[in-house]
């Protein structure tokens, strides 16, 4: 087809494109000299009346033209994308090119040139350039809807990866807008090869050439199999060229279902994910299956995820226990769908109350509870709602620990935070007395099962940096960063809510399971990771330090300095051997005071009392 062979022949000159934009500014430029001289002295005398030095004369200002231009950097403009700011250039260039050859002919006494000639030449050059650059661009655009099979620009791609998802997706993209220019990969067998009529162009360590010499605009990843860390490398190789960097659904995704055409902007997860854990399926199932769970804050970011964790398991009934209607109302339709033949029960309630938590326990008699209900935004908690942390961190989970207790709950797991270690934040402190009361429960000889599970950050959890970076940089920027050296451990939210089950499942009672984390990371290099792989540059999306915020620590620990942990069957989960289990007699009888505890001055003396380790920051 005619435009194929147009763009090959275009892809083929484009890496010789400046030296070919000047040869022909230059030949634009001497035809003009020539159509100036037929304005000024008509058909008759255009050639007989000019000087024999008029040839030379033309030759240099062709030089002279091609040199100003150089200078302010025309050369470098893509004639597809031509618009005013670039005929702004040529009218500077013109316009002095033409005042200088007329200064340097008149001052040279060349006076058989017409000085009309030398006053019109800038305008009739300017014209003929501007005519060129839209007739290219006009040509170009045409050729691109004629191949795209539309009228809209399309997408030029360049796919990284030539196996089995690229011939996939090849098939899917056609439709949505994109020219796929090629595909790069490092397998040999595949070099030079043709998959879906797409050519191989190369390996992938040629990527920066390419996306040059092909005036590639998006590129996307299509390995789902490969290794995370290889993934990442390559993902982070795409992100250096400033390009908008796609890619197709994960392993994981396309086992849940996703399409491979159905190509994602780049998710923090896959440039933090891990290789998934190996789990104990059976084990869990035996925890889980046929058995009533109840998941408290079953409307949040991990209480969400565990009741679809939880639903793969075959419960015989699943209690959704949220304070907020709307978050209780999509983890119900959510589940709904992709689980039309469990058996939900929906309930409003507030941990808060615990009338209504012992009723709910009575009634429905869950065997299996997952405590995830809780307020836990740092600063939040740490101006003006103390009081309300206490109450729905520590005594909320008190109080649901004590109606799982009178009910006969086989496990209850509370969710806890690395903010509990050494906590420096009403948030922790508030989280450390939870996981208190939940080793003092498991002291109790009561037949719940009492355990905590610790871990980090979120990926995209609510109240979490990744949503809040996304939003700054739809907006424009800037991305807001509390502090140049603030680190935080990550972890996707399906990988934390499998090992809270893991944990749930094999947990004797009485433990504080810590999930490793991995390496903790920079919040500013998450922020430049986010900025590149968007298509901005920092330039564009700047960083902004704004200060740590109250209580808030610049790194975070999984373990106190005085604490050790061992190992489990299970990789990446914990038991943590706290040094801080020495809990009063009397600690019921202080969490009964603190539920008559009425200002924030008074709760935190409270929990200082009862977490030796808090210190408040300054």
């Amino acid at each position: 087809m005619v435009w194929q062979r147009l763009d090959a022949f275009l892809t083929l000159m484009r890496p010789r494109r400046q030296p070919l934009a000047l040869l022909i500014d230059g030949l634009v430029i001497a035809l003009c000299w020539n159509i100036t001289y037929l304005f000024r002295l008509g058909f008759d005398r255009w050639l007989s009346a000019r000087p024999a030095y008029d040839p030379l004369v033309m030759l240099g200002l062709v030089a002279l033209y091609l040199l100003i231009f150089w200078g302010l950097g025309v050369p470098r403009g893509m004639w597809r994308f031509s618009g005013f700011g670039e005929a702004k250039r040529l009218a500077a260039g013109c316009f002095a090119a033409g005042l200088v050859g007329a200064v340097i002919v008149l001052m040279a006494q060349l006076t058989k040139v017409p000085r009309a000639v030398l006053a019109l030449h800038p305008v009739v050059a300017l014209m003929g350039l501007c005519t060129v650059r839209i007739g290219y661009r006009m040509l170009y655009e045409h050729m691109r809807s004629r191949m795209a099979g539309g009228d809209v620009e399309s997408r030029r791609a360049l796919v990284l990866g030539a196996g089995e998802a690229a011939r996939l997706l090849l098939a899917g993209l056609q439709h949505q807008g994109y020219l796929i220019v090629g595909l790069l990969d490092d397998d040999p067998a595949k070099q030079h090869a043709r998959i879906g009529g797409v050519p191989v162009l190369g390996p992938l360590n040629r990527l920066a050439r390419h996306v040059e010499q092909q005036g590639i605009t998006h590129l996307i990843v299509a390995m789902p199999s490969l290794r995370l860390p290889d993934r990442r490398r390559l993902i982070e190789q795409a992100a250096q060229t400033g390009l908008p960097v796609l890619t197709v659904p994960s392993a994981e995704e396309l086992r849940e279902g996703s399409q491979v055409s159905r190509v994602r902007e780049i998710e923090p997860e896959d440039l933090l994910g891990r290789e998934p854990v190996q789990l104990d399926e059976g084990g869990i199932s035996e925890c889980l299956n046929g058995k009533t769970v109840l998941v408290t804050g079953a409307g949040g970011s991990i209480g969400s995820e565990l009741c679809r964790q939880v639903a793969h398991y075959g419960p015989s009934r699943l209690v959704l226990y949220e304070l907020s209607e709307f978050a209780l109302y999509s983890i119900e339709q959510e589940l709904t769908i992709h689980f039309p033949h469990l058996t939900l029960v929906r309930l409003i309630g507030d941990v808060k109350n615990p009338e209504h938590l012992r009723r709910t326990f009575a009634a429905w008699r869950p065997q299996v509870v997952f405590h995830a209900a809780a307020y836990k935004h740092v600063p939040l908690m740490e101006e003006d709602n103390t009081w309300a942390a206490l109450q729905n961190n520590t005594l909320g989970t008190w109080r649901a620990a004590m109606a799982a207790a009178e009910a006969g709950v086989e496990r209850f797991v509370l969710i806890s935070t690395d903010k509990a270690v050494n906590p420096t934040n009403v948030m922790g402190a508030t989280k450390r007395a939870a996981e208190m009361v939940v080793s003092h429960m498991a002291a109790q000889g009561h037949a719940t099962r009492f355990m905590a599970v610790r871990f980090g950050n979120v990926l995209g959890s609510s109240g979490s940096v990744i949503p809040k970076f996304k939003e700054q940089i739809a907006r424009g920027g800037p991305v807001t960063v509390t502090h140049p050296q603030i680190t935080r451990y990550f972890m996707t939210i399906p990988e934390a809510a499998r090992l809270v089950i893991q944990a749930a499942a094999m947990g004797e009672g009485g433990q504080v399971f810590v999930l490793d984390m991995g390496e903790p990371v920079r919040i500013a290099d998450l922020a430049q990771d986010l900025i590149r792989l968007s298509g901005r540059t920092l330039d564009e999306i700047p960083i902004v330090f704004t200060g740590l915020r109250p209580g808030e620590k610049l790194y975070e620990e999984l373990l106190a300095d005085a604490d050790t942990s061992i190992a489990t069957p299970i990789a990446r989960l914990r038991v943590a051997r706290l040094n801080h289990l020495q809990l009063d007699a009397d600690l019921p009888a202080q969490l009964q005071l603190a539920c008559s505890l009425v200002s924030d001055h008074e709760v935190r003396q409270w929990l200082r009392r009862i977490v030796p380790e808090y210190h408040a920051s300054t």
